[in-house]
């Protein structure tokens, strides 16, 4: 049992990194894979999303097969499954741990994260996205450990061809072909807070060092989730009168759970890995179904556990304090991606994992830090200097696993208003410099151009006459799509930028309430 896990692990493993891989565009609008699959399965977003949103994709209720899985066998998920797991389990692997390990007894800790996180989804807000694993997994391989690999690799190779010799050069076009078309991206990915995030994901896999699956033992809130669940599993570990309480299945166990103890084991701490079958020296362990409730617990005290809730109920009070949330005083810069629900809806939904950000063809989506509060910190938004939204692409809103950003038909999708493009005639090289420029509305996608010229005859500095275009942006036609702020030839602060002004999610986001397609 001890291989099969391993092999399974293996396997759920190199199934995960296969749909974050295939997670981008491969040329259409369309996905060939479930990349969500993961997500689509997690028990913890579905009831956090229910709690927050009061509604769920119909895909989050294939959870229900977790927890009728975790019902019947226990925390298997956790031993067997869960990639970001396996990832403690191997960083774990690197030490050689002594007999007597450390073992913190602070398991209760990941029980009253999970309360306090659930009692802010009952004020609808969504904060269980940044803790839970397989969120915090796929976001961050998506800001931090993909771009850092993509980058790794083409510095290699571009080092390996700048060598001076035949050999190496074909070598290095030879693996990039491979590459690069099995796991390099198509363009170097770039993400802001990639630093932080890596460092917080590397901490979390670095505590390993410290204590065997560290974070799954005492942080983990779906382990917590899922522990509760396994108190009424039939699958049961017993030890029979043989065992003589050498505590060798406490140096093997995952889960810290004490099994060598019968007044401390704590059920809902194994993760069904076998560790302690096959040590048994009197091979006292077993495995068996029963219907008989489990031996043993974990005291979480009640009144800790009501003080995790009103923890959260009271950080709730506070997280919309911000000036992200004044009324009628929106964010310019919170663009968010086209289908998006309004906001205070957005936020209960979304449960910032990043794949939006990770299927943008253009790297324009990006995590949030403050701009919409603590809340929404990581949740995608357009930033146009970066990269623009691709006119007839829809992969967003395929990939989202919450429902926050809506899956929209490509008819629908080019009609949706995520922002408005400005321009600053003080940087705009018609206006402030006499130079001619026509890039903004070249760029243009809409089929009438959102950009217009105005033809104009100016001087310059000798008195000569330079005939000019200078632009305009149609407010009527003007969805947001931010390519001519990435396209504009003024690199370092754009002449012509997009704000969140416009948007059509949002109806007191407006800048003219009569023009035409505005209510």
């Amino acid at each position: 049992m001890k291989t099969a896990r391993r092999i399974t692990q293996g396997f759920f493993l190199l199934l995960f990194l296969f749909l974050f891989l295939q997670t981008e565009s491969k040329g259409h609008d369309t996905l060939g894979y479930p990349v969500k699959l993961f997500l689509d399965f997690d028990p913890l977003l579905f009831l956090s999303t229910l709690l927050a949103s009061h509604h769920v994709p119909k895909a989050f209720f294939l959870s229900l097969l977790l927890v009728a899985v975790t019902i019947l066998l226990g925390r298997v998920f956790c031993g067997w499954v869960c990639p970001l797991g396996t990832l403690n389990n191997m960083v774990g692997s690197l030490r050689k741990w002594p007999s007597q390990a450390p073992r913190r007894d602070w398991h209760r800790v990941k029980y009253y994260l999970l309360f306090g996180l659930l009692a802010t989804s009952i004020f609808t807000y969504q904060l269980v996205g940044i803790f839970d694993p397989l969120s915090l997994t796929i976001r961050s391989f998506t800001l931090a450990v993909y771009p850092a690999f993509n980058s790794a690799a083409n510095g290699f190779l571009d080092l390996l061809y700048s060598v001076e010799h035949e050999g190496f050069g074909a070598f290095s076009d030879g693996v990039y072909g491979i590459l690069s078309k099995t796991v390099l991206a198509f363009q170097q990915p770039y993400f802001r807070q990639a630093v932080l995030v890596g460092g917080l994901f590397l901490l979390i896999l670095g505590l390993n060092l410290s204590e065997r699956r560290f974070w799954c033992r005492h942080l983990c809130p779906l382990g917590a989730l899922l522990g509760l669940l396994s108190r009424y599993s039939i699958l049961k570990r017993t030890v029979s009168e043989g065992c003589d309480g050498c505590t060798v299945c406490d140096i093997h166990c995952q889960g810290n759970a004490f099994p060598s103890q019968k007044e401390k084991w704590k059920p809902m701490e194994c993760l069904y890995c076998w560790n302690c079958d096959d040590p048994c020296p009197q091979n006292a362990v077993r495995f068996t179904f029963s219907a008989k409730r489990a031996t043993g617990s974990t005291d979480l005290g009640r009144r800790r556990v009501l003080t995790a809730v009103a923890a959260g109920a009271a950080s709730a009070a506070v997280l919309r304090t911000t000036p992200a949330f004044m009324p009628k005083k929106p964010d310019p810069l919170l663009i968010r991606p086209p289908g998006s629900l309004p906001e205070p809806d957005f936020l209960a939904k979304c449960v910032k994992c990043g794949e939006c950000m990770k299927v943008c063809t253009t790297n324009g989506l990006q995590p949030t830090f403050l701009e919409a509060g603590l809340e929404g910190i990581w949740s995608p938004i357009l930033v146009p200097r970066i990269g623009y939204c691709e006119y007839q692409c829809t992969l967003c809103g395929q990939v989202c696993p919450s429902g926050a950003i809506r899956r929209l038909a490509v008819e629908e999708k080019v009609r949706v208003r995520i922002g408005t493009a400005m321009i600053d005639k003080g940087r705009c090289l018609p206006y402030a410099h006499a130079t001619p420029c026509i890039v903004c509305e070249e760029v243009c996608p809409t089929p009438t151009k959102a950009v217009w010229f105005e033809e104009a005859t100016v001087r310059d500095r000798n008195g000569e006459e330079i005939p000019l275009k200078q632009p305009h942006v149609d407010l009527d036609l003007c969805i947001g799509c931010g390519i001519c702020e990435t396209k504009c030839p003024v690199i370092d602060r754009p002449a012509i930028y997009v704000t969140s002004i416009g948007e059509s999610r949002s109806d007191d986001n407006r800048l003219l309430l009569g023009s035409e397609g505005y209510p």
